[in-house]
């Protein structure tokens, strides 16, 4: 499946995601055992005796998720979220290379490269190593208002950190950037002129970015060993990245005296925007990495008259001044930010919509992090070509009528 086939998959249609009970009580369970307050506002719990969803008007009524399979992309009804922790079976999914099948038992990881000792590593040998666990959100680099921002979800992670494992190797001097392979593998056209290769899938990260404290390997979701789909045994987090950086069913880590230019850096993942280059107006490619300052309004919850908005806030790790929202032509008024949302988690928002009044309203949503940086409406975004969906980080207006 092209990337095109993927990510433009119709949101519009008959699919139903099938539910799972069992799993999502556990996953409560584990959202309560991880130190979140149990704050209505702020978990998005099913909805109580008397309280109702406020449809969106924005939002056509055949807006269906598509179930989890083979070679589909999946994403979450963002009004239906209930629970701080995505269920492992609704966290958004996309996938490139298709899903293989990885045995427990004959795992391997390998570090290769410009190192002092290579290593090759057993899925026991991982977890033989200090555990390293993490709550840690994140959200595709195509992920925004095409799909009500479906493309995201939020969880805990264990397994171990990377750069004690770089460390353990040994990175040598004159050694530029670091490069994730999994065990998704395919042909593919190069240079389109007919060449078909054999390609895994693959991200880089400077030796810089590589060795931050914080990027690990996970090997348990949400208090479960890592499903199939999520990159079982092994995958790569980078928190603060979108999606694309962290590498499912990871089976190599090579060290490399270049840049690395596989598809998913040099070609694919590239956001093309329009940038004053020293004065001059330049069209400029760029790698889809860390994530933009985004908030989202995704849902409105009414209970004997009275209204509150709902949404949540990514982004690079950053710590977070403000949440803001705005009904119509009104002035910015602060959210409740969770208080219990760590760094790299969502931070889920709530403000309470007093002087709601009858009619057709709209409502967006604006954050601020602590260096004054705003998000920006769409009339302020960087100019795009009109086909590119990388990184829609814009407010996000919503209408709705009460």
């Amino acid at each position: 499946m092209s990337t095109d086939d993927r990510q433009d998959q119709s949101p519009y249609r008959e699919d139903v995601q099938p539910e799972s009970t069992t799993r999502r009580s556990l996953l409560k369970g584990v959202a309560g055992a991880a130190g979140v307050a149990a704050m209505p506002n702020f978990l998005f719990p099913a909805l109580a005796q008397g309280e109702r969803l406020v449809p969106f008007t924005d939002v056509p009524e055949t807006f269906l998720v598509n179930p989890v399979r083979p070679n589909s992309t999946h994403w979450l009804d963002t009004r239906e979220i209930d629970s701080y922790f995505t269920d492992n079976e609704d966290f958004y999914l996309v996938q490139h290379y298709g899903q293989p099948e990885v045995d427990n038992d004959s795992y391997r990881l390998r570090v290769t490269g410009m190192v002092d000792k290579e290593l090759d590593l057993s899925l026991d040998d991982l977890k033989q190593r200090d555990v390293f666990e993490q709550q840690v959100g994140f959200e595709c680099g195509g992920n925004g208002r095409r799909l009500f921002n479906g493309l995201v979800g939020n969880a805990y992670w264990r397994g171990v950190t990377l750069h004690r494992l770089l460390e353990e190797a040994g990175i040598q001097d004159g050694a530029k950037e670091i490069v994730f392979f999994g065990a998704d593998i395919q042909l593919q056209e190069v240079h389109s002129r007919g060449v078909e290769v054999e390609k895994a899938f693959a991200r880089s990260l400077s030796i810089e970015d590589a060795m931050r404290p914080e990027n690990m390997l996970a090997y348990e979701m949400n208090g479960e060993a890592l499903p199939h789909y999520h990159g079982k045994p092994v995958r790569l987090l980078v928190p603060g990245h979108y999606g694309v950086a962290n590498v499912k069913w990871l089976t190599q880590i090579h060290v490399q005296d270049r840049r690395y230019m596989g598809r998913f850096m040099g070609r694919d993942y590239v956001t093309l925007k329009k940038e004053n280059v020293g004065g001059v107006e330049r069209w400029v490619e760029n790698s889809v990495a860390e994530m933009n300052l985004k908030s989202t309004i995704v849902r409105v919850v009414e209970n004997g008259g009275n209204y509150t908005i709902q949404g949540f806030a990514l982004n690079d790790g950053t710590p977070l001044e403000s949440i803001e929202v705005k009904v119509d032509d009104g002035p910015w008024r602060r959210a409740q930010i969770n208080p219990r949302s760590t760094k790299y988690a969502w931070k889920l928002f709530s403000f309470d919509w007093a002087d709601a009044t009858p009619g057709e309203h709209t409502i967006v949503s604006r954050v601020t992090d602590i260096n004054g940086n705003v998000q920006l409406t769409e009339a302020e975004m960087p100019e795009k070509p009109a086909s590119s969906y990388w990184e829609d980080f814009a407010q996000f207006p919503r209408t709705i009528t009460l």
